[in-house]
Formats: C-alpha cells, sequence, structure tokens
C-alpha cells in the first residue's frame, strides 16, 4: 500500500472518531508516517477551480503531479447534477491518483429547502463533508435542519468587496447562533481584498472554521483581484498556518490553495505556492 494510501486511512479513521487536525500529528507519529508528511498533518489540498481551463482528467493529473492528496472540486470537474455512472467514474479516477475529496463548491442557496436538500444529497454521495456556500439570509433556517440531519457542514464563502459576504462581520453575523456545522470557508483573498487579515479572520471565527481557500493578493482592500504566489503579497503565510493549528482545524475540513491567476498555465505558480505553504508549516510546527 502506497505511503499516501496508508495516510489517507490514517487520517480518516482519525477523522470518523471526531479528531482534530491537533490530533492529527499524533495519529501519523502512530502509524510510523509524520515524518514522511511533508504537509506536517495539514490536509492540504486545492480548489479546482485553480485549473479551471482543464478536464478533470487533466486537473487530477496535474494534482497528483504536485504531491497532494486532498482536493475541492467546482461543478466543472464534477457537477452536482452529475448521474451515479459519472460520480464513480470521478472517484476512480481520484482513488486511482490518491486524491479525496474535501469538499465541493461554491453552491448558492435560498429558500427552497428541497433544492437546498439536493446539493446535500449529492454531498453525501461524494462523502465530503464541507460545502462551500453562498446562503442567501432566507436560507439559514432550512440549512439549519439540513446540516443537523445530514451532519454536513456548511462553510460560508467570503467573496470581496461588494459581496454579500464581504467582511468579517457579515460571517460572523451569520453563524452566529446557529447550528455547530453552520460555519465559514476563509477565503484569504477575498478578505484581504476586503481590507480584513484572514489570520484574524481564521482566530475569530476558530471553531466555525470548516475551510480556508489560501490564496494572497498584490493589493489590498480594493475590488482589484491580482493573485500573486503566496507569501509575495498581503498574507501572513505562517501565521495562517499557525493560527489553523490554534483553532485545532477539522482533520476532514477542506484547506485548499486556490490560484486564480495564469489560468492557461498556472502549475509553475502553483507549485511555488506549495513550496512557501511547506516551509510556513515546518514553522508553525516548530
Amino acid at each position: 500500500m502506497s505511503l499516501s494510501r496508508r495516510r489517507f486511512l490514517a487520517i480518516s479513521a482519525a477523522a470518523a472518531a471526531g479528531a482534530t487536525w491537533f490530533d492529527v500529528p499524533q495519529v501519523l507519529a502512530k502509524a510510523n508516517l509524520l515524518a514522511d508528511d511533508p504537509w506536517g498533518g495539514f490536509p492540504l489540498g486545492a480548489q479546482s477551480y485553480s485549473l479551471r481551463d482543464f478536464d478533470v482528467v487533466a486537473a487530477v493529473r496535474h494534482l497528483q503531479g504536485m504531491g497532494l492528496h486532498y482536493a475541492e472540486f467546482f461543478n466543472k470537474h464534477l457537477d452536482a447534477k452529475a448521474t451515479d455512472e459519472k460520480i464513480a467514474e470521478t472517484q476512480k479516477l481520484l482513488k486511482d491518483a490518491d486524491i479525496k475529496l474535501s469538499g465541493h463548491g461554491v453552491h448558492g442557496f435560498g429558500k427552497d429547502h428541497e433544492a437546498n436538500r439536493k446539493l446535500f444529497d449529492f454531498a453525501k454521495k461524494i462523502g465530503v463533508r464541507v460545502i462551500t456556500a453562498n446562503p442567501t439570509p432566507d436560507s439559514y433556517d432550512s440549512l439549519d435542519k439540513l446540516v443537523a440531519e445530514y451532519d454536513i457542514r456548511i462553510a460560508i464563502h467570503n467573496h470581496g468587496p461588494g459581496a454579500l459576504f464581504d467582511k468579517l462581520e457579515s460571517v460572523k453575523k451569520a453563524v452566529e447562533g446557529r447550528h455547530k456545522n453552520f460555519g465559514s470557508c476563509v477565503d484569504c483573498g477575498h478578505f484581504i481584498r476586503s481590507g480584513e487579515d484572514p489570520v484574524k479572520c481564521v482566530l475569530e471565527l476558530g471553531d466555525r472554521v470548516f475551510g480556508v481557500h489560501i490564496k494572497d493578493e498584490k493589493e489590498s482592500n480594493t475590488p482589484k483581484s491580482s493573485n500573486v504566489v503566496i507569501g509575495k503579497g498581503h498574507l501572513d503565510v505562517v501565521g495562517l498556518f499557525k493560527a489553523l493549528k490554534k483553532i485545532k482545524f477539522p482533520a476532514d475540513g477542506s484547506l485548499a490553495l486556490e490560484y486564480e491567476a495564469n489560468p492557461k498555465d498556472p502549475i509553475s505558480d502553483m507549485k511555488q505556492c506549495l513550496d512557501v505553504a511547506k516551509e510556513a508549516i515546518a514553522k508553525a510546527n516548530a
């Protein structure tokens, strides 16, 4: 059995037992896997939107080539309305590449409870516990019921200046008083564009953080989006991983690099981002 597959099984078993990221290093150490894990126990993957100009086969091949074992997909690479046959085909492709889906989205949700339920059925079918979401306020009561019924998490995705979820306070207000599975996907780049510090956002949202889109921006507090290799803009990468460690980010959360620049050929830049992440994780774990 491959090292990555053994790692999957160890972490999956830990997550099923309620483990958080905080527990993962011990889990891997017991399985003699920690020393060989370049991500220091973090379930680091990528949002497949980074590879939106590639079909699913090519996207998975590139993720595998980057040494990643987790991915959050968006609809191009696995549509929420896909047939059972297409889902099975995609799951086999991922399994053969030792890649596990950690999340799916971003999905809109409204007041139609049965329409919302269909997305939860899809998430259950593909085996993810995190749906990144852009829900309207009239969906909150519906989602409160569904996250409890399915034990699947809704992670509100902030989308920058002028969006429904812009500032930290807009996300905090949405999740306040809601079910424990009603939380946040912290998009670092969009928070930077909104003039927010992503590290502060992670710390203040705490155990409501179920997902993170790791990206960096050349400029801050602006509607303009200019992604750069992480650490070359305004993102404190070491601080981010320290914050995730402090809040005990869940082992089955969706922690994804998302690189939106250069969509036709993002591979080299994504690899640079991952090298920066490895160094930052080593420092955060020191």
